[in-house]
């Protein structure tokens, strides 16, 4: 399985953007999913956002809940990240995951990771 995010830039306080993950290969699981995590300079790489791909259920971190919506094209394979009123604490390489484990919320539930894309928020 391979994942190739793309979509990152260079963006103003409050602006937008829409980051895109596409995934080759074929992965059976019942309770496949895709997330998007990130990780800012010098921390620690946090959850973002998951879809569970069958279904469509959705799960945000607080942080984040209310501006970016996570979304689906199952016929091409691709999952997105809508970034809306961008704060320069969003500013971090984004990545996104596919696993099949037990939490939404763990980076350890996920098997398969994208090259990772940059997003910067400036003040």
């Amino acid at each position: 399985v391979q994942l190739q995010a793309s979509g990152g830039g260079l963006v103003q306080a409050g602006g937008s953007l829409r980051l895109s993950c596409a995934y080759s290969g074929r992965t059976f699981s019942y309770n496949l999913r895709m997330g998007w995590f990130r990780q800012a300079p010098g921390k620690e790489r946090e959850f973002v956002a998951a879809i569970r791909w069958s279904g469509g259920s959705t799960y945000y971190a607080d942080s984040v809940k209310g501006r970016f919506a996570i979304s689906r094209d199952n016929a091409k394979n691709t999952v997105f990240l809508q970034m809306n009123g961008l704060k320069p604490e969003d500013t971090a390489v984004y990545y996104c995951a596919q696993g099949g484990g037990s939490s939404y919320f763990s980076d350890r539930s996920y098997d398969y990771w994208g090259q990772g894309t940059q997003v910067t928020v400036s003040s």
